[in-house]
């Protein structure tokens, strides 16, 4: 990045600062911006490996020094500089690391949640076939014969009436019956 030259580039590191400190005027942290915003780059994309990330840090660092120098004394900036890039790039980076960690142990709480959801699911509806079965062997045989050719075989009513020989109305009324009975049975068992 080149910046056009200012009224302040003749001045030194140390001077920039300590006119800063003196009459908080932002153009001479801006001056300090334009002389080492690549070196801090370059530190924070070799800390992020990302340079979009990078470029975002370094904006955060610079912004960071309007309130650090106004605290430090600052005798070497070039120095003093890395060393606040290279503690805010940690800082940064354990901030990702445990936000990181937070969602990986999220997702296995929700994968957790999830299976146990899932085998209590099946937990259940192995109960309800459970009890199912056992109600079906309650029932007459006319019944749970229909039953289990028109709901587990999938037949029709004509299919049953040629398979059984039964007629129509008695395949209607045993399969009627028939699930007004598994229902009494199912609901008293509880």
């Amino acid at each position: 990045m080149s910046y056009p030259t200012s009224i302040h580039s003749h001045l030194t590191d140390n001077e920039l600062v300590k006119q800063y400190k003196t009459t908080a005027d932002k153009i001479y942290v801006g001056e300090l911006y334009k002389r080492y915003t690549h070196l801090v780059l370059g530190m924070c994309i070799n800390y992020f490996k990302d340079k979009d990330v990078a470029k975002d840090i370094t904006l955060q660092i610079f912004e960071k020094l309007f309130d650090e120098l106004k605290k430090r004394e600052v005798e070497n900036f070039k120095a003093w500089l890395t060393f606040v890039v290279r503690n805010y790039c940690i800082s940064e980076l354990r901030k990702m690391q445990v936000q990181l960690n937070r969602d990986i142990e999220y997702q296995y709480q929700l994968k957790n949640q999830l299976h146990n959801e899932d085998n209590e699911e099946a937990i259940e509806e192995e109960q309800k076939l459970e009890a199912l079965e056992k109600a079906m062997e309650s029932l007459n045989p006319f019944q749970k014969k229909c039953i289990e050719l028109f709901y587990l075989k999938n037949m029709s009513y004509t299919q049953i009436v040629e398979m059984t020989g039964y007629s129509v109305n008695e395949v209607k009324s045993y399969i009627q019956n028939g699930k007004r009975n598994l229902k009494m049975i199912i609901t008293n068992t509880k």
